[in-house]
């Protein structure tokens, strides 16, 4: 490889702290527009969470749930109950092993959710309209790379503990 010129290495430099700072900016504004859909459904920020997860990965245990979403299995016994309550998700019993649960979302209530966020999706599917199919796929990797990145570091912290 080879050595890169020092202007180079400043121009990179600037361009990974303006990708940080961006990525920063999106999370705060995600949180924001999560938060305020979460009010309007009566849902907590962590329950749109584990619906999320739910509606990605399909029926999951309680105890794979409480892992994707980064809680304790007691605390979220608490937070599926009130979805439940809510008609939010299904608590499935396995008909051989009655000790087996799986959770799955209610498509229903779940309607209302994606309702509230199509004004997102109609600005993203704008946003997306202005690059070639061959960015979107570069896009698209940097931020599975970058959720990797995120996850890994996740792992490391809980390791500290």
């Amino acid at each position: 490889m080879e050595p890169r010129e020092p202007n180079d290495l400043r121009q990179r430099r600037r361009a990974g702290t303006a990708i940080k700072a961006a990525l920063r900016d999106l999370r705060v504004e995600l949180a924001l527009l999560n938060h305020q859909i979460g009010g309007k459904l009566a849902l907590k920020d962590i329950d749109l969470d584990c619906l999320d997860v739910l509606a990605q990965n399909g029926p999951l245990t309680p105890s794979a749930l409480a892992r994707q979403v980064g809680l304790h299995p007691a605390t979220l016994t608490g937070i599926l109950d009130r979805l439940e309550r809510g008609g939010w998700v299904a608590r499935d019993r396995d008909s051989a092993d009655r000790r087996s649960v799986s959770i799955r979302v209610l498509p229903d209530r779940n309607r209302e959710v994606y309702r509230l966020y199509s004004g997102m999706n109609s600005a993203m599917d704008e946003v997306c309209a202005g690059y070639t199919a061959a960015e979107l796929e570069l896009i698209t990797g940097f931020l599975q790379r970058s959720a990797d990145a995120g996850r890994s570091s996740v792992g490391k912290l809980g390791q500290d503990s």
